[in-house]
This record gives C-alpha cells, structure tokens and sequence, in this order.
C-alpha cells in the first residue's frame, strides 16, 4: 500500500478518503462555493496538494453526476497531476466552463482522481507496412 502525503488548504471540505471495495476513484470536492454564468470558466479549487510517489501521476475526471447536477464540463477533459508539482502552494485545481447557470457549494463533489504508473519508455520504429488486414473506417465498430 502506497502512503500520499497531502496538505489541505482549507477545514471546509470532507478528507479524502478511499472506499475499498467500491471504486478506486477518489472524489474530489470544490473548496468554495462557485456562481457561473452560462459560458463562464473557472478554475475551482479542490483544497488539496499532494506529494505523489516518484514515477506516478494523477488523473483527474469528471464524476458522471458532474453534468447533470451542476451543468459544467472540464475544459481539460482529463487533468494530469505529475509527481513534481508537490510544492507547499501547488493546490489542485479543476477547469470548469459552465454550460447554464450554476452554483457549485463548497464541500461539493465534483470531480475524481486516481493515481497511475508513468508509461513505461518506449521507441517508434517506422515500417513501410504493419502487416494486418484494414479494419476499415475509425474507432471500435470500424464504420463510418
């Protein structure tokens, strides 16, 4: 088991906390209470800094409740937290533009992290060809 050093940068939000058994997301919640106007960006402040372990990072999502009861979007659509920002002042923050009129109150849920491995090194050889059969078209279904 990994420990994480973390600092709070304020005694208005729920401590994290990791729910065996249930998800390996963590949730994070605003640190303030937000107003946004429709088409408003800001970067809400989730309270926290965190000295991830060498060789780590975080991802930072959405909740899947996040659109429906607070009508934002992270403008990132996922944030990346490298181990090197772990200084005393480097509080996680998630960007937020408001699709209708908001009110996000502090201590409320609104995103969520888990901490990953770095990709491993790796090299690009090119080739003149990789030697499949096409799947045709893009994504999953290969249609257009």
């Amino acid at each position: 088991m990994e420990t994480i050093r973390i600092k709070y940068f304020t005694d208005k939000i729920e401590k994290l906390t990791y729910i065996d058994g249930k998800s390996d997301w963590i949730d994070l919640r605003a640190a303030q209470d937000v107003d946004l106007k429709q088409g408003e960006f800001k970067l809400i402040p989730l309270g926290v800094a965190m000295e991830l372990p060498k060789g780590y990072e975080a991802h930072i999502v959405p909740r899947s409740s996040t659109f429906k009861n607070f009508g934002i979007i992270q403008v990132n659509h996922q944030g990346v937290v490298d181990c090197s920002y772990c200084g005393d002042n480097d509080q996680w923050f998630m960007p937020a533009l408001a699709m209708r009129d908001t009110h996000i109150a502090c201590n409320d849920r609104i995103c969520q992290f888990r901490i990953v491995e770095n990709q491993p090194k790796i090299e690009f050889r090119e080739v003149e060809t990789l030697g499949h059969a096409d799947r045709g078209g893009f994504g999953s279904t290969g249609k257009q």
